[in-house]
Formats: C-alpha cells, sequence, structure tokens
C-alpha cells in the first residue's frame, strides 16, 4: 500500500502578492491584466466569494467584484518561490511529480526521514512551508494519486485530509460526482442526465456501460469510483511545446482585427513560456478558416525566443502572409516548440501539443 501525499498551494500568485503587500490582505485580489481583453490568472479567496476564478475574463470579473483589486504577474518571483518549495519536498524523497508551480505529488511510501506515518508528514511540510515562505498550502494524504488530490481539495484553504484505505469505499460512495478528477462540467452534466449524482451510484453502472457512454474515460471512472488508481508518482516531465489558441463568436475576415486577437493569444503564450521557463525556438501560428480547413506556418530562429515583442513582431509577419480573400478564420493559435533540452523538468501544467 503506498502512501501519497498531494500540496496545493493556496491562491498561489494572489497569495504572494498579498504577503508582499500587507494593503491587500483581507482583500479581493486578482492577478492578471485588468484590461478588457485581460484574464485572470489567479485569484484569493476573498474574490472567489464574489465568484471570481482563473481563467475569466477581466471584465467579466470586475462586474461580478467592482472593488477588485488587479496586480500584474510576477512569475519571476513565483517561479523562485516554487522552486523552493520543491526544495523542501526532495528533504523528504525524490519521487515528486510537479502538476504546476503550485501543486505536486509526493510518494513518501519510503522517505529519506523514515518517517512510518503520512500525515505526520504531510503536516510537518505543511509547517514547513509555511515558516519559510510564509504562505499557507492544502494537504491531502491517501494511498493513490486520485484519492490525494481530492482530500488536499476537501479542507480548502490551509486544509488536511487524510482518506485511509479502510474509510476509502464509504468516502468515495457519498462524493458528489462533480468532485470527481477528470469530471468537468460537461460530463458532470451527462451523469447527472443519467442519475449519477455521487460515486455511489457511479459503482452501479457496469465497466461496459461506462465504456460505452463515455468511451476511454469510462474505464477511469469504473476504477475511481472503486478507489482504484495505479498511476506512479512520476518524478519528471518533458515540455514539447507551449501554445494557446482562440475560437472565435463570429469569423473574422480583416487582418487589422486578426491582429488585435493574435495580439493578446501571443501575451498568453509568453506568459506560460514565462511560467514554465520553457524556452523554444520554433513559432508555429494555426489558423482554422470557416470551412474548417486548418493550416500552420512555421518559423525558427537561431536562438530563444527573448521575448513577448519578438514573438509578437515574428509572428504577426507570418499572419500577414495568410490569405484571407476567399474565407473568414474562425480560430487563430499559437505555439512556441523545439526547446533545446531534452531532460528539462518543469513546474507547470500548461503544456501542450500543438495539433493540426
Amino acid at each position: 500500500m503506498k502512501k501519497i501525499i498531494h500540496i496545493d498551494i493556496d491562491a498561489f500568485y494572489a497569495s504572494v502578492e498579498q504577503r508582499d503587500d500587507v494593503s491587500l490582505r483581507g482583500k479581493p485580489v486578482a492577478v492578471g491584466y485588468s484590461e478588457k481583453r485581460g484574464v485572470v490568472a489567479a485569484a484569493s479567496y476573498e474574490a472567489r466569494k464574489f465568484g471570481v476564478h482563473s481563467a475569466m475574463p477581466s471584465v467579466t470579473a470586475k462586474r461580478k467584484c467592482p472593488h477588485l483589486i488587479f496586480r500584474l504577474p510576477r512569475f519571476n518571483v513565483y517561479r523562485d518561490i516554487s522552486r523552493q518549495i520543491m526544495d523542501i519536498y526532495f528533504e523528504y524523497t525524490d519521487l515528486v511529480e510537479p502538476l504546476s508551480l503550485d501543486e505536486a505529488f509526493l510518494d513518501i511510501t519510503v522517505n529519506y526521514k523514515n518517517m512510518p506515518s503520512a500525515t505526520i508528514m504531510a503536516k510537518e511540510i505543511q509547517q514547513r512551508i509555511f515558516r519559510e515562505t510564509g504562505l499557507t498550502v492544502s494537504a491531502g494524504v491517501s494511498y493513490n494519486k486520485f484519492l490525494a488530490k481530492i482530500a488536499s481539495d476537501y479542507k480548502k484553504p490551509n486544509g488536511f485530509f487524510a482518506i485511509v484505505p479502510e474509510e476509502a469505499e464509504r468516502f468515495i460512495e457519498q462524493l458528489a460526482i462533480e468532485r470527481f478528477y477528470g469530471v468537468g462540467k460537461v460530463t458532470a452534466a451527462k451523469m447527472r442526465e443519467l442519475q449519477i449524482f455521487n460515486g455511489y451510484d457511479l459503482k452501479q453502472w457496469s465497466l461496459i456501460d461506462l465504456v460505452k457512454i463515455f468511451g476511454k474515460s469510462g474505464n477511469v471512472f469504473y476504477n475511481y469510483a472503486r478507489g482504484v488508481d495505479l498511476r506512479e508518482v512520476v518524478p519528471d516531465r518533458i515540455i514539447k511545446s507551449v501554445s494557446s489558441e482562440n475560437t472565435f463568436d463570429k469569423d473574422i475576415s480583416i487582418l487589422p482585427s486578426l491582429n488585435v486577437e493574435l495580439y493578446h493569444i501571443a501575451r498568453e503564450v509568453m506568459r506560460r513560456v514565462d511560467q514554465s521557463s520553457f524556452h523554444g525556438r520554433t513559432i508555429t501560428l494555426k489558423v482554422k478558416y470557416a470551412d474548417f480547413k486548418v493550416i500552420t506556418r512555421s518559423k525558427t530562429i537561431n536562438g530563444h525566443i527573448p521575448d513577448f515583442e519578438a514573438l509578437w513582431m515574428i509572428s504577426k509577419d507570418m499572419l500577414k502572409n495568410i490569405d484571407l480573400s476567399q474565407r473568414g478564420v474562425r480560430l487563430l493559435g499559437l505555439g512556441v516548440s523545439n526547446g533545446d533540452t531534452i531532460n528539462e523538468k518543469i513546474y507547470t501544467q500548461l503544456e501542450f501539443d500543438f495539433p493540426e
């Protein structure tokens, strides 16, 4: 039986801003760009009470919370703090799997401290992170990754929860289906149509029927309903590309309007590049026309793409050569790839393949 800890830094970016600026403490804070087309990268718990959350357009966030305070992201600071916290994890085990700058799995079945209790170790790590960084984290403990991640989210913020083997079945049965990993809004709505509201309801369905309805995910849901997750904690990941794309509400056929959209997509790509510390040499532009035909154009430079200005100028020149005479564009995408490190450890969930 494994001992897995999942740790998630509470409202990471926003908490760092509140830590470093005492005037922000206790106030609704959003990290991101407050201009018309900005997006919230993180929201403090005070802001979340008003319905503000990450990936929300800034204008929507401001409408929900008129006194919301925006702070520009400082990714260099966030990365440094993340590495500081990762160093703490590695004092306990070398089996650390970062999912992002602010969360990670730890397999401490065998650990450097020879501590038999995952509960005691998780609480000790929580205390150390707070003492050394001034930030709170939520920790979950269980015998697999699925349950450990659910546990860390169960009593946020600054929470701790353990799901032990003898209590797992009862816990899963009462767990709302929306809290199952991999069940998003669309899947949850489909399950509610099928009268699946919690783990107990899900457990009544056969593997064949779940796969028939949900495809490969049906196999995962079947196992999760029984507390089964055989995934290992994988300590290293290799990033291949970083990208972002946007599907427009209406097709666009005018170059100046597409340039505006591309500008904001490039901003988001560079934000993800900075967050992931992945630096590539190839820029790929993806265009999907109104008739769903997809074309891509790529350009490789000698060194790493140094900054946003370089990314923006190159991608704008590529877009200028796209034929807009016959069809409008329904989607634009931009990606950075071709990094020159083959064993780069990353601390980000923003890892995307760039499909044709």
